[in-house]
């Protein structure tokens, strides 16, 4: 039985997961979630995923309803050991600070201003641009000695915090005071098997 992934793709969230799969090599079906009656809040969707949200992952019996946790049920399913996971207790929890930013901070500063500005949905842009200086200072200094978030290659660390920042000027926010972070980038988008994510 093939993986289907519940799309839709303009959803950084959803990139995050296609992107993740065709980096490790794993073979996904896409269902578009807006082909479906009601899209996602009907009565077909949400009977696979009860919140409405996307991505959702089907893999046999198994049904994954979060972007951070289906590209670690991809790695540890179908990619295990090719280094898209640290084994080092340190860059483990280095790992899960990048993913709890990925699904935090990055969710209420570069997502936000995103979606309020291409995507008209209210909200406080001023509060999503001071929340995405902050993150993408943070970024800026990080990355001033490193290539990569963790360790020395490309991990699912750069994966999930890739989507977000690459559109971040769909949002109205400007890149260009933060060389690094525009770096980062570019070296992700030089791996084998990187897909883009659609722009506006």
């Amino acid at each position: 039985m093939s993986l289907k992934l519940y799309d839709v793709p303009k959803s950084g969230h959803c990139h995050r997961v296609r992107l993740a799969a065709s980096l490790m090599g794993v073979d996904v079906t896409l269902v578009p979630v807006m082909e479906m009656e009601g899209q996602r809040q009907g009565a077909e969707y949400l009977a696979i995923n009860p919140l409405g949200q996307v991505p959702t992952l089907v893999d046999a019996e198994v049904t994954v309803r979060d972007s951070i946790a289906i590209i670690q049920h991809l790695e540890r399913t179908h990619a295990s050991g090719k280094g898209w996971m640290p084994t080092d207790t340190k860059q483990l929890a280095e790992m899960d600070e990048w993913f709890a930013i990925a699904s935090g901070v990055m969710f209420r500063g570069p997502n936000m201003a995103r979606l309020i500005k291409l995507f008209k949905m209210a909200g406080d842009h001023d509060a999503a641009v001071a929340m995405s200086t902050k993150l993408f200072t943070l970024m800026e200094q990080h990355l001033a000695d490193r290539t990569w978030l963790v360790g020395d290659r490309a991990t699912l660390a750069d994966v999930a915090c890739y989507s977000y920042v690459a559109v971040a000027n769909e949002g109205e926010l400007d890149l260009s005071p933060y060389p690094n972070i525009k770096g980062w980038l570019a070296s992700v988008e030089g791996l084998d098997g990187f897909v883009d994510i659609p722009r506006s």
